[in-house]
């Protein structure tokens, strides 16, 4: 494994959840190769290795992209849209982790192949869990395909 090898895509454009979540994962000791991005034309700069991100393999993925719904530029339904609608990207498990508790964004999550969807716990105790159970489960539990 090298240095370079990112475990965890975070996509979010709110600097306070960005610094939050950052830190919810190092209280857990996840805090090793994270990648934050701030808008979704970042995001598919970089899972795409285009633009700014030119110089990246695409390969090995990131092990899991935790997506904000609602994203400058290009919003986090469509990320989802086109990282699921790609053969090298789509087994890359995608979880919305967002405030939005709209049923249509939930709906269309999943229709478009999300692997979760967690609405961001408002308690700071119950973000720190989320995070823990998030980083557990996807980053050392979850058996991608080879």
């Amino acid at each position: 494994m090298t240095e370079n090898i990112v475990e965890i895509l975070l996509v979010e454009d709110n600097p306070d959840d960005v610094q939050l979540t950052l830190h919810a994962f190092a209280k857990n000791k996840f805090s090793n190769r994270i990648h934050v991005v701030r808008d979704g034309a970042e995001a598919l700069d970089f899972v795409f290795s285009t633009g700014a991100y030119a110089d990246r393999a695409m390969q090995p993925n990131p092990k899991v992209i935790l997506l904000d719904v609602k994203l400058p530029k290009v919003d986090g339904l469509e990320v989802l849209r086109r990282i699921k609608g790609d053969e090298r990207t789509r087994v890359i498990p995608v979880v919305m982790l967002t405030s939005s508790r709209e049923d249509r964004d939930v709906i269309e999550s999943y229709q478009l192949g999300v692997n979760g969807y967690i609405v961001k716990p408002v308690d700071f105790t119950n973000f720190i869990e989320a995070v823990r159970t998030l980083g557990m489960y996807w980053v050392l539990l979850n058996q991608p395909p080879v």
